[in-house]
């Protein structure tokens, strides 16, 4: 089955052309970084996060394999819905699914379920794939589509996906698909996304679960993001960095009423 792009022409061009143009300015910001297991990128349309969606995707050497997570914002499908058979289409090709790996996965924790109902229409893990597959043609991808706030099921889901990896002998890249703030001044933004980047920085999966909470921060891809902490974590990840912090009011010019977008790396340490 090949799932057919749902926001190509809208969050991204459905030109090939247009869009490889965009996707070589906005990776032209970045810079490598070694050792790299998971990522937060934003999923606005291009114009808006491209530019710190593309500076962490710079970042990062994309492996054969990417498991890329997003929150659900449409609430159809499954609560924890893995893509897992086929291939996603984009203007650039089609990127094959690891059915190997999902099906490991699939095994691994019972609270999955395979779903495509959960994928038809979301755009927050459609934008990603278009810089992987710039950056590495023959990749990949395993995506789940979260539509689930439970801290302990999601930090079940990151320690599965870093025991399917370990299981089937594939070193992937953990991708967290999440925007900041929504529809607040630039300066409440900056200071309300700080706290949850702190987290983050931190590998504070349950500390990055709670700020969110309690301080109301409309982190819409906080789930995918808990999850992936703890797959880093796991998987060898030591260290975090802030690549990007950016909002929409870069591309507006109103900074009155504003959507953040910050990505972060994680890696092992150096000395490893």
């Amino acid at each position: 089955m090949v799932r057919q792009p749902a926001v190509a022409g809208a969050f991204y061009p459905a030109e090939k052309s247009k869009l490889v143009a965009i996707l070589e300015r906005f990776l032209a910001e970045g810079a490598p970084l070694g050792g790299v297991v998971a990522v937060v990128s934003p999923h606005a349309g291009y114009p808006y996060s491209g530019a710190a969606a593309g500076a962490v995707f710079a970042s990062v050497e994309v492996p054969a394999t990417v498991v890329i997570m997003g929150p659900n914002h449409r609430g159809i499908g499954a609560a924890y819905g893995i893509y897992d058979k086929g291939s996603w289409r984009t203007p650039l090709g089609d990127a094959p699914i690891d059915e190997k790996f999902a099906a490991a996965l699939l095994k691994e924790e019972r609270f999955l379920t395979a779903d495509t109902a959960s994928h038809m229409y979301e755009h927050s893990i459609e934008v990603q794939v278009p810089f992987l597959q710039y950056r590495r043609p023959d990749v990949k991808i395993v995506p789940i589509c979260i539509g689930d706030h439970d801290l302990g099921k999601l930090t079940a889901l990151g320690g599965a996906i870093a025991r399917t990896a370990k299981a089937v002998s594939i070193e992937p890249l953990v991708v967290a698909s999440s925007d900041m703030s929504h529809y607040e001044s630039a300066d409440s933004a900056a200071r309300k996304d700080r706290m949850a980047i702190e987290r983050m920085l931190a590998l504070d999966e349950e500390g990055l679960w709670e700020v969110v909470r309690r301080h109301e921060i409309t982190m819409c891809g906080v789930a995918p993001a808990v999850a992936a902490i703890v797959a880093a974590r796991e998987l060898g990840a030591r260290e975090a960095k802030l690549i990007k912090y950016t909002s929409s009011g870069e591309t507006t010019g109103d900074m009155t009423e504003v959507v953040g977008y910050a990505s972060v790396a994680f890696m092992k340490s150096e000395n490893e």
